[in-house]
């Protein structure tokens, strides 16, 4: 049986690797494993050890910290309201959104997220 912990882990991998457009292959050739592995990661599969988890941290240039970030809330959530899933960063539409939104430049970006707020009746 999984480990919470392993599987948070595991998903704040894929997020981060995702985020910077990198491939489960790539990572693992940077990290110096097979991709089977890194696979096995971020299922929580298997648990990354305190060494492999620095290599990858350093290869996705984040702090260990950011694989740990929102443990204390993952059991116990459902949803931040009612129209957002509680897992935001497991989507792969919500990642390939704020990857796209990023790559904007900064003053049409400010304009496109007052539009989607104007949009959602958030504002």
């Amino acid at each position: 049986m999984t480990h919470p912990v392993d599987v948070h882990v595991g998903k704040r991998i894929r997020h981060r690797r995702w985020l910077v457009g990198m491939t489960q292959q790539q990572l693992a050739e940077k990290v110096g494993i097979k991709f089977q592995q890194i696979q096995k990661y971020e299922t929580g599969a298997n648990r990354v050890s305190a060494s492999r988890l620095w290599d990858i941290a350093s290869s996705l240039e984040v702090q260990i910290s950011f694989f740990f970030d929102g443990i204390e809330t993952d059991e116990n959530a459902t949803s931040v309201n009612d129209s957002v899933p509680a897992d935001l960063m497991g989507d792969k539409e919500a990642l390939e959104l704020v990857r796209s939104y990023y790559a904007i430049p900064e003053n049409q970006r400010r304009r496109l997220f007052d539009l989607a707020r104007v949009l959602s009746d958030v504002a």
